[in-house]
């Protein structure tokens, strides 16, 4: 009889580890084990939590009509083809993010707010203040399970250090994910140091690992002896996925090689940091990819990724769009100006779709990696001419393992904390908390 291989099966070789996906022969079967098993060998839920700065373009955003039948207004339309497997909510706010009697720097609280659900100690000093993350409440409750207890993507690092907004430190600007109210947790932006985080891990088997890199040996091939003894217990259906996962590893490989090669020959006048693609959509797809890998291998079930710093004044030349995007956001209602923000609101909407489909077309068991997530994709800001903290633009993507009902527009009361999302998600995460930050309930809107 088959034996059933443990879900945290790893492929060792010299200097590496590496976690598999789940697959057929991880997952009992009921004519060989019990109900309480096959319980056991559900597919884990998977949580993450997206920022983009600066606001959008609301009525370009928001859908005019609520429940199934909505139309996706045009910055959400790249979403079409996944709009049964999302919620977009509406009436959802941060108030937390307002000024409170601190004045100016709704950018930089917009960022320390939007996952902490908490007010942001006014300081460019050392004495920086903002709340334990809700990714972070669910890494200390199930970061346990997985090799990395959660996961924190960027593009752009920042600062930790002096002031980047009215009096703001720049920590607030550059993070989300807060391991402590007076720690943020680092992102990382490099698509290669991010992978060898997910595929590496101790130094001397760094080192190991580096000699073979050297030598240009992929991490698929240092796992070679363990993965032809796994094919040989694997059925038709497993080989395939297997083969299809390397493949995807190795792609990943070659393109953060390809990327890195690439920017070594570019003019040393552009300024572009070692290892960092000079292509913002090859960038942003591989920080994208990583987190599916991140996923399907279950390195880890908690991750936040920053589109962009709170105040990012980034262009966007490949849709037409050469001013800056924060210097846009402040566009007193010229029609040119808010053209160009929805532009920017639409190529990331695009960018997000890119993620979504990448989830939705890995298989997991009976499903997909997208319908064992749940990701919140959004920003802390609504309006960002007028720097409000309500009428936030949040998406809510995958079904949670079964446990969200997708494909509707919900409007909640105006000002919602967002916080109530977070409490539901926590739930799913199989974190469950009595409250956070401002809370005052769960969202069960979204329940199945």
């Amino acid at each position: 009889m088959t034996q059933l291989l443990k879900r945290r099966t790893f492929l060792k070789g010299i200097g590496t580890t590496m976690a598999l996906p789940l697959l057929e022969i991880m997952q009992p079967h009921s004519s060989l084990v019990s109900a309480a098993a096959a319980t056991a060998g559900k597919a884990p839920v998977r949580t993450a939590f997206i920022f983009f700065p600066n606001g959008v373009i609301g009525p370009s955003w928001m859908p005019k009509t609520t429940g199934s039948g909505y139309e996706l207004p045009k910055s959400l339309r790249p979403l079409e083809s996944l709009k049964s497997d999302i919620n977009v909510i509406s009436g959802l706010a941060q108030i937390n993010g307002r000024a409170l009697g601190d004045g100016a720097g709704d950018h930089a609280r917009s960022a320390g707010v939007y996952l902490t659900s908490s007010h942001p100690t006014k300081t460019s000093g050392a004495d920086i203040k903002a709340g334990i993350s809700v990714d972070q409440v669910a890494a200390q409750q199930v970061g346990h399970q997985t090799r990395l207890p959660s996961l924190e993507l960027g593009l752009v690092r920042g600062r930790n250090a002096g002031q980047c907004d009215s009096g703001y430190s720049c920590a607030y600007s550059s993070n989300i994910s807060w391991r402590t109210p007076s720690t943020p947790t680092a992102k990382e932006i490099v698509p290669k140091l991010a992978f060898e985080r997910l595929f590496g891990g101790g130094a001397e088997r760094e080192k190991q690992r580096a000699r073979h890199m050297k030598d240009r040996q992929s991490i698929l091939d240092l796992v070679k002896h363990d993965a032809d003894q796994l094919k040989k217990q694997l059925g038709k259906s497993d080989k395939r996925k297997i083969d299809e996962y390397f493949s995807s590893v190795r792609e990943i490989e070659q393109r953060i090689e390809r990327s890195t090669q690439h920017e070594k020959i570019k003019p040393p006048e552009m300024q572009l940091p070692a290892g960092i693609p000079s292509d913002l959509e090859e960038h942003i797809h591989l920080m994208y990819d990583l987190l599916v890998l991140a996923f399907q291998t279950d390195t880890t079930r908690i991750a936040t990724f920053m589109v962009g710093n709170a105040g990012s004044n980034r262009t966007y030349p490949m849709v037409g769009v050469n001013s800056g995007h924060h210097e846009l956001s402040h566009h007193r209602n010229d029609e040119k100006k808010m053209a160009d923000i929805q532009k920017i609101d639409e190529y990331l909407t695009s960018q997000f779709a890119y993620f979504l489909n990448r989830l939705q077309s890995t298989p997991e068991g009976n499903s997909n990696l997208l319908d064992n997530s749940m990701i919140c994709y959004g920003s802390a800001l609504g309006d960002g001419n007028r720097h409000t903290h309500h009428d936030l633009p949040i998406i809510l993507a995958g079904k949670g393992g079964g446990t969200i009902k997708t494909g509707y527009h919900h409007q909640l009361p105006s000002e919602t904390p967002l916080s109530n999302l977070f409490v539901s998600m926590l739930d799913r995460a199989g974190a469950p908390v009595q409250s956070f930050g401002d809370s005052t309930g769960r969202l069960t809107v979204i329940d199945s």
